[in-house]
């Protein structure tokens, strides 16, 4: 016989929306918040066991299970188009509210304020892309601008696109950043050559390149903070 107990049918402070409402939110485990989302379960799962299940695919980790694409979220039986949607649709809230929090205007005083601006844009991506932030003769930042998308470990960037989004914008100094998936830290050849051209055709045009940042999911890379600018 099986053990499976419907939530409904459980103690009212094991039941994930009545725990919220009595004990308030920080008292819900990752998984009974999105058991919430998904509101429904199967015959013999909990939505919470069905959440259980798409944590475990995404090895309990928040960062990798907003890469799970739609399709593989569907594997799980229990869990449709409709409730991964849903799911997706939480989790870039979230990323967005994170993001919102972090001022345009702020200044720039360190390689930690760049990742700290960019990591919620670029750092969940599985592809590369290569940003470049814009900031005034303060160092605030005007704004932040993706000059090409790539692919898994590498992507073309063309300088001309970088200074003509600087000079458009009247920006003093441009920093560059770009992410890898694949979580190295460590610059390739590529990235140090591009650098230095870079870093060269911004003294013609009187714009600084300040840094070069490299964003992962968990910490950052620093061409300036590194002696290579």
């Amino acid at each position: 016989m099986s053990n499976y107990i419907a939530i409904k049918n459980r103690a009212v402070d094991e039941r994930p929306r009545e725990k919220l409402l009595n004990q308030g939110k920080s008292s819900l485990s990752t998984a009974e918040l999105i058991g919430i989302l998904l509101s429904t379960g199967t015959k013999n799962k909990s939505a919470v066991d069905l959440a259980r299940e798409l944590l475990y695919m995404a090895k309990n980790d928040l960062n990798q299970l907003v890469k799970l694409p739609l399709n593989e979220i569907c594997s799980i039986d229990g869990i449709g188009p409709a409730k991964a949607i849903m799911i997706i649709s939480a989790l870039e809230l979230g990323t967005r509210r994170t993001a919102q929090a972090v001022v345009i205007a702020q200044k720039i005083t360190s390689s930690q304020d760049v990742y700290d601006f960019l990591s919620h844009k670029i750092a969940d991506l599985s592809h590369e892309e290569f940003h470049v932030v814009l900031l005034n003769r303060a160092n605030h930042i005007i704004r932040s601008l993706c000059i090409s998308k790539g692919g898994m470990s590498q992507t073309i960037v063309d300088p001309k696109l970088v200074f003509n989004a600087a000079l458009q914008h009247k920006a003093s100094a441009i920093i560059l950043a770009h992410n890898h998936p694949s979580g190295q830290l460590k610059p390739s050849q590529a990235d140090i050559s591009l650098t230095t051209k870079l870093t060269s055709a911004g003294k013609l045009l009187d714009i600084q390149v300040l840094d070069h940042i490299i964003v992962t999911q968990v910490s950052h890379f620093s061409f300036a903070d590194e002696g290579l600018m």
